[in-house]
């Protein structure tokens, strides 16, 4: 997937089709703002629209009984929101919940599944990004299992970097331990020792990344599989 130092403009996804298939596309897209912190859809209700986001980002969230939820997987403009909607399913399977302001282009969900039937270039283009977010809610599984929180950290900020395409971007501790699910003091220790090796320095609710090399050696290697299978697929 493009990273921070590729950073082209709009919709990787949409910029990846043919040029009439976008062009028809684009014409069923309105302009939707994502408002930071914003909730777009909750597991077990229907989406309405899906969404194509040009800038900023959106985490995924599985939801358990009485919890906040865990980030299992992140959308920005390399990808889609509502990838379900190429099985044909309208229910949302995990809460949607905007990390980094920005905006999309979205589409009714009838109308989209109208266009899949249409265009076999855009089928395969969702059908393999679904694999993708398969393949990375599996490796989020597997790094909250075996991964220390360092390294998953220095993976998450790698990848919210990659879709704010700025080495500065808003966040808190308070979040960072709610999105990957520890308690915030873990959290203050990984990133002080991040900050204490010159990868990142934080300030006021601002992350800017130092050393984007370092932080890379130090993510574990969820980051490079991520990469690996979106730019090996799409």
């Amino acid at each position: 997937m493009p990273n921070a130092r590729e950073t082209p403009p709009g919709n990787h996804l949409m910029n990846g089709l043919p040029q009439r298939d976008r062009a028809r596309l684009l014409a069923l897209c309105t302009a939707h703002e994502l408002i930071l912190s914003e909730v777009i859809c909750e597991p077990g209700e229907p989406m309405s629209h899906v969404y194509f986001p040009t800038e900023g980002f959106i985490s995924l969230l599985t939801v358990a009984a009485g919890t906040h939820g865990l980030e299992v997987g992140m959308v920005g403009s390399e990808g889609m929101l509502g990838s379900h909607v190429v099985l044909g399913v309208a229910t949302a399977p995990l809460r949607a919940l905007v990390q980094g302001a920005g905006s999309a282009l979205r589409i009714e969900w009838r109308a989209c599944r109208a266009e899949l039937a249409r265009s076999p270039a855009l089928q395969r283009a969702l059908g393999r990004y679904v694999y993708v977010l398969m393949a990375q809610h599996a490796s989020s599984a597997a790094c909250l299992r075996f991964h220390a929180i360092g390294p998953r950290l220095a993976r998450w900020l790698l990848m919210s970097q990659d879709r704010a395409r700025s080495a500065t971007f808003p966040i808190t501790q308070e979040f960072l331990a709610y999105m990957l699910g520890v308690r915030r003091v873990g959290v203050t220790e990984a990133a002080g020792a991040l900050q204490q090796a010159g990868l990142i320095e934080y300030h006021r609710g601002a992350l800017t990344v130092r050393d984007r090399d370092g932080l890379e050696a130090a993510a574990c290697t969820c980051y490079a599989a991520d990469r690996l299978a979106y730019d090996a697929l799409l």
